[in-house]
């Protein structure tokens, strides 16, 4: 027979060498995040501040530019009062020329109303080559609607009481440089967001050669003392002065240990997903971890799901996701209370929510944000990549989500698995 003492589990308990290694790791992680998130918003300063500077300096020019064109139009106006009021002068009229040509060379569209309200002459204003005399009045009549919109008309004194008016818009080189800084900024928002993917993705391809590479590693590193315990087993079980059931509690913990080489093996390589019934894995595995974790919590599952709706999922690491987000629950719980699994079909959606509810004591929105970075943990030991590794195997490997769906302090925190059903005939 087994004594008490020998039927009790040993704990395992960490070394101190690896509770540091572990919490070096934790740092490194948080201090990459912390300084990608700090790159991140540096450059977006920049990127703000070139962008604002070129706005002013852009608007400065606008107005400058504008300044010049209104006075060219004033020249203008000044010119035609002087060849409707003066006598013919023939050094003028060079002069004036001069005036029209320093208008046309800006291309400043100008459009001269007399007395009557009858517009003639014009400039700069753009004709199709097959208008005829009614499709050409009526784009004066549209040009100078908008001309009035946009600048006052400049008044021409014809002498005896009599005015004209010039109206004038914008050149479309003044048109360009005023919508440039928009066209700018877009182009600076664009190369910055493509340079921010490029970042992104180069930093998480570098980052899953480490997940793999880590998982891969481990997994290896795992296989020989597994060899090396299934041959003990075997020793245990041919000694007849061995008392059976150690073999079989032995044998138990490698075969769970075996379940956890196969997890990390499968890091990294296109898992094998099967049509697998969800209530009955979720149910069996959360029967499974109750009896592994502290007595003092109670697990409930509440299935709404039809038994036979089905999901593409590898059972292996699902599982894994699932113990995850438990642990996390119970460490949230100090190892009391209550922890209520939820699987649900939303109406008119191909989707399955698993919510898994506990009493903890819940946690800020700040941490929200961060509970799935590698390293983020509240806790004094640990790694910090339980849940990272939970968020990358059901988003990664499943195309479904997983998420903190709501969060209280001191009442418990909600995670959601959002997964895609397989749609029952």
């Amino acid at each position: 027979m087994i004594s008490e003492t020998q039927k009790q589990k040993p704990r395992f308990r960490l070394h101190p060498v690896a509770i540091l290694n572990s919490q070096r790791l934790r740092r490194s992680l948080l201090d990459t995040y912390d300084k990608k998130s700090f790159y991140k918003y540096i450059i977006g300063i920049i990127l703000l501040l070139l962008s604002i500077g070129s706005l002013f300096y852009t608007d400065k020019l606008v107005e400058e530019l504008e300044q010049r064109e209104e006075r060219e139009v004033q020249l203008y106006a000044e010119g035609m009062r002087y060849v409707f009021n003066s006598p013919f002068d023939e050094n003028f009229n060079v002069v004036f020329q001069v005036i029209q040509d320093a208008v046309n060379f800006y291309q400043i569209p100008v459009i001269y109303v007399n007395e009557n309200n009858i517009p003639n002459p014009n400039k700069n204003i753009q004709f199709p080559a097959n208008a005829g005399p009614a499709e050409r009045e009526r784009i004066i009549q549209d040009k100078l609607a908008d001309m009035k919109l946009e600048h006052s008309p400049i008044p021409v004194d014809l002498g005896r009481g009599r005015t004209g008016n010039i109206y004038y818009s914008n050149s479309f080189l003044l048109t360009q440089l005023r919508y440039y800084p928009f066209l700018q900024l877009s182009v600076m928002l664009l190369i910055g967001y493509l340079a921010y993917l490029a970042f992104s993705s180069a930093r998480k391809a570098e980052q899953n050669r480490v997940w793999v590479g880590l998982a891969k590693e481990t997994a290896h590193q795992l296989g020989t003392p597994l060899s090396s315990l299934m041959a003990w087993v075997e020793y245990f079980r041919s000694d007849p002065t061995i008392d059976p059931s150690i073999a079989e509690e032995i044998e138990k913990d490698v075969i769970r240990l075996e379940m956890i080489t196969t997890r990390f093996s499968n890091i990294g390589s296109v898992p094998t997903l099967k049509d697998e019934p969800v209530t009955e894995i979720v149910t069996n595995f959360i029967s499974y971890l109750e009896k592994r974790v502290s007595s003092k919590v109670k697990f409930s599952v509440f299935n709404e799901l039809a038994d036979e709706q089905t999901a593409l999922i590898n059972k292996n690491l699902f599982e894994w996701v699932i113990e995850n987000v438990c642990k996390n629950a119970v460490d949230a719980m100090g190892g009391i209370g209550e922890i209520n699994v939820t699987l649900q079909a939303p109406p008119n959606t191909k989707e399955i929510w698993i919510d898994i509810a506990d009493t903890g004591k819940g946690m800020s929105k700040a941490n929200m944000n961060k509970i799935f970075n590698p390293g983020f943990s509240t806790k004094k030991r640990g790694w910090g990549l339980g849940l990272t590794l939970a968020k990358r195997i059901i988003e990664n490997y499943h195309s479904g989500k997983l998420f903190v769906k709501s969060s209280e302090i001191g009442k418990g925190t909600t995670f959601r698995i959002s997964l895609n059903a397989n749609i029952i005939e």
